[in-house]
C-alpha cells in the first residue's frame, strides 16, 4: 500500500499540477487562549481555547463551580459579554459577585432542572454569536442521564463553535463530551480551611482544590 505522500503525488501527477495549491493540506491553525481567571491553571493550561468546548467535571465541592465564577469573573475584565445555561438553577448571583462577576455583563438562562431547555439553549446561544464565553452548568444533572446525552449534541455544539471568538464551558459531574473538548478539567477537593473551635459553628475560610489535565494537575487555593 503506497504512502499518503506517494498517492498525493500521484494525484497533482495525474492533474498535472493544475489544482497543486488546492491540495496544499495545512493543520489547522492554534486556536487563541485566553486567561481562566487563575494564574496557576493558565501556567497549567495555557489558559481557554477560543471556538471550542473547554469542559470542567468532578463531584460536589470539588471547585468546579468556584472555577466557573473565576474563567467568568476573567471575561468581565476582558469586557466580554458571556451567557450560562443553568440547567438546574444552581447559579447564586450574589456569590458571583463576590467572586469578581460582573452581573451587567451576564446573561443567566434559568432551566428549571429541564436537561432538553438548558442544551437548547445552549444551542441558540452558541448560534447567536457575540458572546465571549457561553457555559452550561450540568452540574446538578445526574450522571446517569447526563451520559443519555447523544453525542450528535456534541458535535453540533463543536461545530457551530469552530471558527468563533467564544469560549465554550460545560460544567458536569462525569466526563461526557469525549473528543468534542478540546480541553478537559478533572476537579478533586483536597483539603479545606475552617475557622472556630471543632464542636462549635465554625466558618469556611479557604480551599485546596486540585485540577487535571492529561497526566497533569496543579492545586489551586480559594479563599473563603
Amino acid at each position: 500500500m503506497k504512502s499518503p505522500a506517494a498517492l498525493r503525488a500521484d494525484l497533482e501527477s495525474a492533474l498535472g499540477g493544475r489544482f497543486a495549491a488546492d491540495l496544499d493540506w495545512r493543520a489547522r491553525p492554534v486556536p487563541e487562549r485566553v486567561s481562566a481567571g487563575i494564574a496557576s491553571l493558565d501556567a497549567l493550561i495555557g489558559g481557554l481555547p477560543r471556538g471550542a468546548i473547554t469542559e470542567i467535571h468532578g463531584p460536589a465541592s470539588s471547585g468546579r463551580t468556584s472555577l466557573l465564577l473565576s474563567m467568568l469573573a476573567a471575561a468581565a475584565l476582558r469586557e466580554e459579554i458571556c451567557a450560562l445555561a443553568d440547567a438546574g438553577d444552581a447559579f447564586d448571583p450574589a456569590s458571583a459577585q463576590s467572586a469578581g462577576v460582573d452581573l451587567s455583563r451576564l446573561l443567566w438562562v434559568r432551566c428549571g432542572g429541564n436537561l432538553e431547555h438548558a442544551l437548547k439553549a445552549a444551542d441558540l446561544l452558541v448560534q447567536a454569536g457575540g458572546f465571549g464565553l457561553v457555559a452550561l452548568d450540568l452540574g446538578d444533572v445526574a450522571a446517569h442521564i447526563a451520559r443519555r446525552i447523544p453525542l450528535a449534541t456534541w458535535y453540533r455544539l463543536r461545530r457551530a463553535i469552530e471558527d468563533t471568538p467564544t469560549a465554550m464551558l460545560l460544567v458536569e459531574r462525569e466526563q461526557t463530551v469525549k473528543s468534542c473538548a478540546s480541553l478537559v478539567l478533572e476537579m478533586r477537593r483536597e483539603s479545606m480551611a475552617w475557622s472556630g473551635a471543632a464542636g462549635c459553628s465554625r466558618l469556611l475560610r479557604g480551599a485546596r482544590l486540585r485540577a487535571a489535565s492529561v497526566g497533569t494537575s496543579v492545586s489551586i487555593e480559594l479563599a473563603g
